[in-house]
């Protein structure tokens, strides 16, 4: 359910859009957004507030990232075969509606980050969509868009992205290739899609199989001093799930513990800094979808645990 403001505390955002229809047997975990929701509000996560509700993103939003007639084509339904096949998502008007709402939903939680500390979303992170194509189920790279659209407002000069997915933030990387005012970290598992990697600012590649410990030892060793290097107005951080051992599209050997004990590093991290953080759920591909949305819902725990609420 959408509630007025104010907000819970730590903010969270959803739209019933975000779960799209699928063609049967799809393998994209569609339902991991409904039921995702459906567990916060159980777990009394989200508060009893409820969920803040987005606007789907504006086109001239979409079109300081993407191509104009890449998003003409995606909203017109009319995108290119090979196109629709690169993105793995078929180009009909729910899916466009979910891209456009969860872009809004990112929008939204770094609004309410820079006002609240944290504030996450309950999608978000379509990290592999470039400027002119989507690619790897990302119609629109919603953090980019986001980004783009605070710095045009003169919310935020200086962006830095941590990417957490499993999957290299390709997209993103190139996206902002060349541009200082936005510094893209992606740790990933060195041999997962994409085959052709792109160069993040930071990239930092881990072997299959890499565990807990030497996760979070690899991790620790940056991020603070990445966070008083770079000096960030917002971070946005892309908590996908799928660096879980039980992940079908993994490839790394993290537990739930291991992912938990990430996203409360990370948003402390920003905290002690006073550097506000919006959290994006990134990648997950569990086939049991009531795990899998527990396992996304580490990251709201998180951020609720953090922020003390």
């Amino acid at each position: 359910m959408a509630t007025p403001y104010p907000p819970p505390i730590p903010p969270i955002v959803h739209h019933p859009a975000f779960r799209a229809e699928m063609p049967p047997g799809h393998r994209f975990p569609m339902d991991k957004f409904s039921r995702l929701a459906a567990v916060l509000e159980a777990e009394g996560v989200a508060g009893p507030a409820g969920f803040v509700r987005p606007e789907p993103i504006d086109l001239d939003s979409l079109r300081l990232v993407h191509d104009a007639a890449y998003v003409r084509g995606v909203v017109e339904l009319s995108l290119p075969a090979d196109l629709v096949r690169r993105i793995g998502m078929p180009n009909t008007e729910s899916v466009a509606a979910r891209a456009r709402a969860a872009t809004g939903g990112t929008l939204q939680a770094a609004r309410l980050a820079l006002e609240h500390g944290i504030a996450c979303n309950t999608a978000g992170g379509s990290h592999h969509a470039e400027a002119g194509a989507g690619a790897g189920f990302c119609v629109f790279n919603d953090v980019a868009v986001a980004a783009r659209r605070l710095q045009a407002e003169g919310a935020v000069r200086q962006v830095l992205v941590v990417d957490l997915d499993v999957h290299q933030g390709d997209g993103t990387a190139r996206i902002f290739d060349g541009d200082p005012s936005v510094f893209t970290f992606s740790m990933h598992a060195e041999k997962n899609f994409p085959a052709r990697k792109a160069v993040s600012d930071l990239d930092i590649d881990l072997p299959d199989g890499t565990g807990d410990e030497a996760y979070l030892e690899a991790l620790s060793g940056i991020l603070p001093e990445l966070l008083a290097r770079v000096a960030p107005d917002l971070v946005f951080f892309n908590a996908g799930v799928d660096p879980h051992a039980d992940d079908r599209l993994g490839r790394l050997s993290l537990s739930d513990e291991g992912l938990a004990r990430r996203e409360a590093f990370v948003l402390g991290s920003c905290l002690e800094r006073e550097i506000p953080v919006a959290g994006v759920i990134g990648g997950g591909y569990d086939a049991d979808i009531d795990r899998l949305a527990r396992r996304h819902a580490l990251l709201h725990r998180a951020a609720r645990e953090a922020l003390g609420a």
